[in-house]
């Protein structure tokens, strides 16, 4: 499937934002070694950090094709990614 640079841009973004609501969920809920969460903070915590680890997958996978079929390095095509996608502030910068 052929991609556009824009495309690749709201992947990103989309990768981003849920990144930033398992952090959200992770600072709400306290360390997972050190608090005792409930069955629901547990499975709500799992199903976005699953939702991140597959959009930044489908992500790198997409970036990789689009790199390939423009013959552009895969490192300056995810760079240029990831400037047009900035990651929103999650407090702990």
């Amino acid at each position: 499937m052929a991609h556009t640079f824009d495309e690749l841009v709201e992947k990103q973004r989309a990768a981003n934002e849920a990144h930033a609501r398992a952090l959200e969920l992770r600072d709400a809920y306290g360390a997972p070694t050190a608090a005792s969460w409930t069955g629901e903070q547990h499975d709500t915590y799992e199903t976005a950090w699953r939702a991140w680890r597959d959009l930044a997958r489908d992500t790198q996978a997409a970036v990789t094709e689009y790199a390939r079929s423009e013959s552009r390095p895969r490192n300056e095509v995810e760079a240029e990614v990831k400037k047009a996608a900035p990651t929103a502030p999650t407090g702990d910068d």
